[in-house]
């Protein structure tokens, strides 16, 4: 990085953080992603991920603002010392999961999560799945409303609520969990390997069809996904008094 980085400023389409990416871009002036050094989204987390997901392969270190309303993957929004920030900021390297998705048409549909991978019945009836780890059948099958394989980065979303265990950052594990088992109705899930291969077959997907999704992007009438971590990475810039490690530490001392 350059003594006085280049900046990349991008923003949801709110109203606060349209405003900041006036005032920010007059005052640092604005790059081009391809040709920045750090990129600055401003929004909440959703815009957060589709910031990696859209610039996630050029490499570039991420320092985000908050201006929507869910942070947890952003910095506080403030004005004047945005440079000092980023040169204090401390790194957390998250690795994606990556998702292959087979329809019943026969089409494959790949994507990455930053978040989770998440696999959810599409009507009133519930999903029955195997499911897989490294080609060896270890759930025979599983009835209920789904299922997740989250990050240590998402395991305080989605996973979090659906009852899964908050992961710390850097062990290098993924949480398996389901959402509202019927069968195996004592299954809690499990904590697995990062580099497992997690493939999940539906089992009666014309009568019973199932959709995946990885954070955002949605694939429906699926019969079989897999998951692996992706070889990508991307970095996050945190304030040193707010880190990512330490937010997720904190979040399972809450009340």
């Amino acid at each position: 990085m350059t003594a006085t980085p280049r900046l990349a400023f991008v923003a949801s389409q709110t109203a606060d953080a349209q405003e900041a990416l006036q005032v920010l871009g007059a005052e640092h002036g604005q790059c081009d992603p391809a040709d920045a050094d750090v990129l600055v989204p401003l929004g909440g987390d959703g815009f957060m991920l589709q910031t990696l997901h859209r610039y996630g392969h050029l490499g570039k270190p991420v320092y985000g603002m908050k201006l929507g309303t869910v942070g947890f993957l952003m910095n506080q929004h403030r004005q004047g010392d945005l440079l000092a920030r980023i040169a204090a900021a401390q790194p957390a390297v998250l690795h994606p999961l990556e998702m292959l998705a087979e329809t019943e048409s026969g089409a494959t549909v790949s994507s990455l999560a930053y978040n989770e991978v998440s696999l959810l019945r599409q009507t009133r009836q519930a999903a029955h799945m195997r499911i897989e780890l490294n080609g060896v059948t270890r759930l025979e099958e599983l009835v209920g409303d789904g299922v997740i394989l989250s990050t240590a980065a998402g395991s305080t979303a989605y996973n979090f609520s659906a009852h899964g265990p908050i992961l710390p950052l850097g062990a290098g594990i993924v949480a398996l969990t389901p959402i509202a088992p019927f069968r195996p109705r004592r299954w809690r899930g499990a904590i697995l390997r990062a580099e497992t291969e997690v493939r999940f077959r539906v089992l009666d997907p014309y009568k019973r069809p199932v959709s995946a999704t990885a954070d955002s992007h949605e694939v429906r009438d699926v019969v079989q996904v897999t998951v692996r971590e992706s070889e990508r990475t991307v970095t996050l810039l945190f304030d040193p008094e707010h880190n990512l490690e330490e937010r997720i530490l904190s979040e399972q001392f809450v009340a």
